[in-house]
Protein backbone atom coordinates (compact mmCIF):
# COMPACT_ATOMS: atom_id res chain seq x y z
CA UNK A 1 0.00 0.00 0.00
CA UNK A 2 1.15 3.06 -0.91
CA UNK A 3 1.06 5.67 1.97
CA UNK A 4 1.32 9.03 0.16
CA UNK A 5 -2.79 9.39 -0.65
CA UNK A 6 -3.14 8.76 3.15
CA UNK A 7 -0.66 11.10 4.46
CA UNK A 8 -2.14 13.52 1.60
CA UNK A 9 -5.84 13.31 3.01
CA UNK A 10 -4.68 13.40 6.79
CA UNK A 11 -3.04 16.63 5.58
CA UNK A 12 -5.66 18.07 3.39
CA UNK A 13 -8.03 17.28 7.23
CA UNK A 14 -5.18 19.23 8.80
CA UNK A 15 -5.76 22.02 6.48
CA UNK A 16 -9.84 22.01 7.11
CA UNK A 17 -9.16 22.07 10.84
CA UNK A 18 -6.79 25.66 10.58
CA UNK A 19 -9.32 26.74 8.13
CA UNK A 20 -12.39 26.35 10.50
CA UNK A 21 -9.85 27.75 13.19
CA UNK A 22 -9.42 30.74 11.37
CA UNK A 23 -13.14 31.10 10.40
CA UNK A 24 -13.69 30.83 14.03
CA UNK A 25 -10.98 33.59 14.98
CA UNK A 26 -11.95 36.02 12.01
CA UNK A 27 -15.84 36.16 13.68
CA UNK A 28 -15.06 36.37 17.71
CA UNK A 29 -12.01 39.36 16.39
CA UNK A 30 -15.06 41.52 14.52
CA UNK A 31 -16.59 44.67 16.25
CA UNK A 32 -20.48 44.91 16.80
CA UNK A 33 -20.63 47.44 14.03
CA UNK A 34 -18.40 45.20 11.38
CA UNK A 35 -19.86 45.94 7.67
CA UNK A 36 -20.12 42.89 5.37
CA UNK A 37 -16.53 44.39 3.86
CA UNK A 38 -14.88 43.71 7.30
CA UNK A 39 -16.00 40.56 7.50
CA UNK A 40 -14.91 38.86 4.34
CA UNK A 41 -11.81 41.40 3.79
CA UNK A 42 -10.60 40.12 7.72
CA UNK A 43 -7.23 38.26 7.99
CA UNK A 44 -8.98 35.48 9.22
CA UNK A 45 -11.37 35.26 6.80
CA UNK A 46 -8.59 35.57 3.71
CA UNK A 47 -6.80 32.78 5.88
CA UNK A 48 -9.37 30.14 6.04
CA UNK A 49 -10.35 30.55 2.31
CA UNK A 50 -6.84 29.82 1.44
CA UNK A 51 -6.56 26.89 4.09
CA UNK A 52 -9.46 25.37 2.75
CA UNK A 53 -8.59 26.14 -0.81
CA UNK A 54 -5.14 23.97 -0.14
CA UNK A 55 -7.25 21.28 1.15
CA UNK A 56 -9.57 20.88 -1.91
CA UNK A 57 -6.03 19.91 -3.56
CA UNK A 58 -4.56 17.89 -1.30
CA UNK A 59 -7.90 15.61 -1.31
CA UNK A 60 -7.92 15.82 -4.97
CA UNK A 61 -4.58 14.73 -5.05
CA UNK A 62 -5.18 11.68 -3.10
CA UNK A 63 -8.31 11.07 -4.74
CA UNK A 64 -5.97 10.49 -8.04
CA UNK A 65 -4.99 6.65 -6.51
CA UNK A 66 -7.52 6.09 -3.14
CA UNK A 67 -11.44 5.81 -3.18
CA UNK A 68 -14.00 8.53 -2.43
CA UNK A 69 -15.29 6.72 -0.44
CA UNK A 70 -12.82 5.32 1.98
CA UNK A 71 -10.91 8.92 1.69
CA UNK A 72 -13.66 11.37 2.49
CA UNK A 73 -14.43 10.11 5.76
CA UNK A 74 -10.87 9.50 6.69
CA UNK A 75 -10.84 13.50 5.58
CA UNK A 76 -13.77 14.67 7.23
CA UNK A 77 -13.42 12.10 10.51
CA UNK A 78 -9.22 13.53 11.12
CA UNK A 79 -10.26 17.05 10.37
CA UNK A 80 -13.43 16.69 12.68
CA UNK A 81 -10.85 15.10 15.24
CA UNK A 82 -8.30 17.33 15.27
CA UNK A 83 -10.71 20.60 15.42
CA UNK A 84 -12.36 19.39 18.44
CA UNK A 85 -9.07 19.20 19.98
CA UNK A 86 -7.82 22.96 18.94
CA UNK A 87 -10.75 24.48 19.54
CA UNK A 88 -10.57 23.14 23.43
CA UNK A 89 -6.80 24.63 23.62
CA UNK A 90 -7.96 28.03 21.26
CA UNK A 91 -11.08 28.99 22.18
CA UNK A 92 -11.39 26.98 25.70
CA UNK A 93 -14.12 25.09 23.69
CA UNK A 94 -15.88 22.34 26.36
CA UNK A 95 -14.66 18.80 26.31
CA UNK A 96 -17.34 16.89 27.71
CA UNK A 97 -17.81 13.05 27.67
CA UNK A 98 -19.95 12.78 25.28
CA UNK A 99 -17.49 14.46 23.11
CA UNK A 100 -14.84 12.01 24.01
CA UNK A 101 -16.76 8.91 23.39
CA UNK A 102 -17.78 10.16 19.81
CA UNK A 103 -14.23 11.03 19.16
CA UNK A 104 -13.42 7.65 19.76
CA UNK A 105 -15.98 6.00 17.50
CA UNK A 106 -14.26 8.68 14.88
CA UNK A 107 -11.01 7.84 15.33
CA UNK A 108 -11.65 4.05 14.91
CA UNK A 109 -13.84 4.75 11.99
CA UNK A 110 -10.69 5.82 10.52
CA UNK A 111 -8.41 3.03 11.65
CA UNK A 112 -10.54 0.96 9.96
CA UNK A 113 -11.01 2.61 6.91
CA UNK A 114 -7.28 3.39 6.49
CA UNK A 115 -6.22 -0.29 7.19
CA UNK A 116 -8.87 -1.37 4.25
CA UNK A 117 -7.12 0.94 1.89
Amino acid sequence: MNALPLILVFAAGLNSCIGNILLKWSRASLPAHAGLSDTFLSPGFAGGLAFYGINVVLFAKALDSMEVSVAYPILAGSGFAMLMVASRYIFGEPFHLHKWIGLAFVLVGIIFLARGN
